[in-house]
């Protein structure tokens, strides 16, 4: 079962690339105390993540921070090097690239996609979060391949 509103975002570690290398980031350091827009993609490079779900947040960074979200993150059970060069290739400064590489947080919060038909394993389906204090406050999940209810654009009519 996945997660709904109202459930604590569950605790996992992510990876983040740092001066040093990949560094540990907890969901605690993300959520604790914050208001946090999580989105997760299948996979970074991917056409739709590329062209139009990443994108989105990275355009609409400004207005997204202007509506109170301390943390914009995107994640992928990708690790932290891919993560960081698509984020570099996105001009995604301001959104956290979060690299679930073994797919723990994916697999807690119940949004699993077997991706395994097109060669790419277990990975995540696309959705996006809106969590205060690590209790999720809005959830959408999209059916099927498009982007829709997790996009930006439909994100910050929630906020």
């Amino acid at each position: 079962m996945s997660i709904q509103v109202g459930d604590r975002v569950p605790q996992a570690t992510l990876k983040v690339m740092g001066e040093q290398g990949p560094q540990d980031l907890t969901t605690d350091e993300l959520f604790a105390g914050k208001k946090t827009v999580l989105f997760a993609v299948p996979g970074a490079f991917t056409p739709t993540c590329s062209a139009a779900h990443l994108p989105g947040y990275v355009v609409n960074a400004d207005k997204i921070k202007d509506k109170g979200v301390d943390n914009i993150v995107c994640m992928s059970v990708n690790d932290a090097f891919v993560m960081s060069a698509w984020g570099d290739s996105q001009n995604a400064d301001n959104i956290i690239m979060a690299a679930d590489g073994n797919g723990e947080l994916t697999q807690a919060l119940g949004l699993e996609l077997d991706a395994s038909g097109f060669g790419m394993g277990k990975r995540s389906q696309r959705f996006a979060l809106i969590a205060e204090d690590g209790v999720v406050k809005h959830l959408a999940v999209e059916e099927g391949g498009g982007l829709d209810v997790s996009a930006a654009e439909a994100v910050m009519q929630q906020l």
